[in-house]
């Protein structure tokens, strides 16, 4: 193959990466137009439609390590196939569910699917681009447009699909893009050698366990109250299975994580950035749908068109601005930066108005909120990954990924909390509602700007060398 065709194949490989990071994201937001209709379908309780989202999102962090594993022992090219197999099945089932226990199984294989293709799809991209410092930041940002563009899509599908199909119709669109990503995979990818190892099976059941306690205990607790003795009981079974997953870690010869990887320069602190980026932005994006249909009485269809504007913003800003400003600041004033606008986005929006308007209350917020993940979320997940020694580029990716989808579990649960204990529990009455969305818009919004201080006050200075540029 001549060096031309070599660099052809590797673009259409980045492409194939980004798709899969499009596809993954997507599946995360698709569901947000569609909860309406799938709580009357289904009879999920209000407190309890968070978990078509959550029981994705648990399934996806609570394996992504596992999945890293894997690709770094299977191969990455192996595990990202049998990932859209996995989501192919999951799609089929959730599209299908005439229950809410059946929908929830479904959306839980998805995000198993899911936490095999996220790792190995950042691992590939280390491997075609790894080399190449100014093509790695290129690729990057490619690979972090890609979400945003997914989640919008999602959203703006989901309307489309809801308002015109049906809402299982919002699942079965995965299968014919799955079956198109396993054509191509053979194609472009690159191969990789299995190599010899154990899989620890024992850290990741802990590990799962112990994320989806956490979320159940703080979904469950408006409900059930937090001083009850089910929300500590459950809250101190879930810190006993994750420290069990330390503990496990620590004495294996080949554990799932290792611990002292941790210990790689900004690994941690660019690993909180993500986790903090996750907490504050996924409730934004759930709780603005809901403002949008609920409140401003929005159908599917406009209030996918809605967010948009904050979409193509983020594009913008990922592709274009995130690796010029990298070159000239470096990772650790853009991440902080970038969390704190968002804080101060999210810090508007909580000033949304039962009797609002999208040009008042939504557009102006959103852009601010947007223009803050764009300038903090590639610099965060360039020196994550980057940390890593190369052999272990699976494990780097899955800790990135796991990072987010935990933060976005936790932050979801807690405003979910938040916005119930305000009325937003109180279907029908738009006060109510307000009140409990734009509490759950400031609570987000404190999280960032918690994220931002805690990250300038544990990120090395300068940065710079750990991060792609």
């Amino acid at each position: 193959m001549t060096t031309q065709a070599k660099s052809t194949r590797k673009w259409w490989a980045l492409g194939a990466i980004a798709a899969a990071q499009f596809m993954v994201i997507m599946d995360t937001s698709i569901i947000g137009i569609a909860l309406p209709r799938m709580q009357v379908d289904l009879g999920f309780s209000p407190e309890s439609l968070t978990w078509v989202f959550n029981a994705y999102v648990i399934a996806f962090g609570g394996l992504l390590l596992l999945g890293g594993r894997l690709s770094d022992l299977l191969g990455a090219r192996r595990v990202f196939g049998a990932g859209w197999v996995v989501l192919a099945v999951g799609s089929l089932i959730a599209g299908a569910a005439g229950s809410a226990g059946v929908e929830l199984a479904g959306r839980a294989i998805q995000g198993a699917g899911a936490a095999l293709i996220a790792p190995s799809a950042l691992t590939l991209l280390m491997m075609l681009f790894g080399g190449s410092p100014g093509e790695l930041t290129k690729a990057l940002a490619v690979y972090g447009a890609a979400a945003p563009a997914g989640g919008t899509a999602g959203v703006f599908l989901g309307g489309v699909i809801t308002e015109y199909l049906s809402w299982p119709w919002v699942f079965y669109i995965n299968i014919p893009i799955a079956v198109l990503a396993l054509i191509a995979v053979p194609l472009v990818m690159p191969a990789a050698p299995a190599r010899k190892g154990s899989i620890d099976i024992a850290g990741s059941i802990t590990v799962t366990a112990g994320l989806a306690a956490a979320v159940y205990a703080i979904v469950q607790a408006p409900e059930t109250g937090w001083a009850s003795g089910q929300t500590w009981g459950v809250l101190a079974l879930s810190a006993a299975l994750l420290a069990g997953f330390v503990v496990i870690q620590s004495r294996r010869a080949e554990p799932l994580m290792r611990l002292s990887i941790l210990r790689a320069p900004n690994l941690a602190a660019a690993n909180f950035a993500q986790f903090a980026l996750a907490a504050a932005w996924v409730p934004m994006w759930f709780f603005l749908n809901l403002y949008l249909q609920q409140v401003l009485g929005y159908s599917a269809f406009p209030s996918g068109a809605a967010l948009l504007p904050m979409t193509t913003l983020i594009m913008l800003g990922m592709v274009v601005l995130a690796p010029k400003a990298m070159q000239r600041f470096g990772a650790k004033p853009m991440i902080v930066t970038g969390l704190a606008v968002l804080g101060l986005g999210l810090g508007v929006m909580s000033l949304v108005r039962p009797t609002g308007n999208f040009w008042v209350d939504v557009l102006p917020a959103s852009l601010v909120a947007a223009g803050g993940m764009s300038l903090a979320f590639i610099p965060s997940l360039g020196t994550a990954i980057s940390a890593a020694r190369p052999e272990e580029g699976g494990l780097a990716s899955g800790i990135v990924n796991v990072s987010y989808q935990v933060g976005s579990a936790l932050g979801l649960a807690a405003m979910t909390a938040v916005a119930a204990a305000f009325g937003a529990g109180e279907l029908g009455d738009a006060r109510a509602l307000t009140d409990g969305y734009s509490a759950a818009f400031l609570g987000a919004g404190l999280l960032a700007l918690a994220g931002a201080a805690i990250t300038a006050a544990v990120m090395r200075t300068p940065a710079t060398a750990d991060a792609p540029v």
